[in-house]
């Protein structure tokens, strides 16, 4: 079950309550007994990795090391290569 946070507006109390998700039953403060309202916190994400928009469309260098330029550097180079493959031509 998840924890949830909450503060009264009277004794401006704020305490976490284990609630289950189904549950919508006004919640009461252990302070005072007045009503309270449930407070929303912004939960850190960071996207590391391959599959996120910084890393699959960022700007690549156009070196020439990086781009295989002859047959050697191909693996299917003894065998039947796809067009396209510097190792076909």
């Amino acid at each position: 079950m998840p924890a949830y946070d909450f503060r009264c507006p009277s004794c401006d109390r704020v305490f976490e309550l284990t609630r289950a998700l189904s549950d919508s039953s006004d919640v009461r403060c252990p302070n005072c007994g007045g009503a309270t309202k449930r407070v929303f916190t912004p939960v850190g994400v960071v996207f590391k990795g391959s599959g996120f928009h910084n890393t699959d469309y960022k700007a690549r260098p156009n070196n020439e090391e990086s781009s295989p330029s002859g047959k050697d550097s191909c693996p299917s180079a003894g065998g039947s290569a796809c067009t396209g493959c510097p190792a076909a031509e």
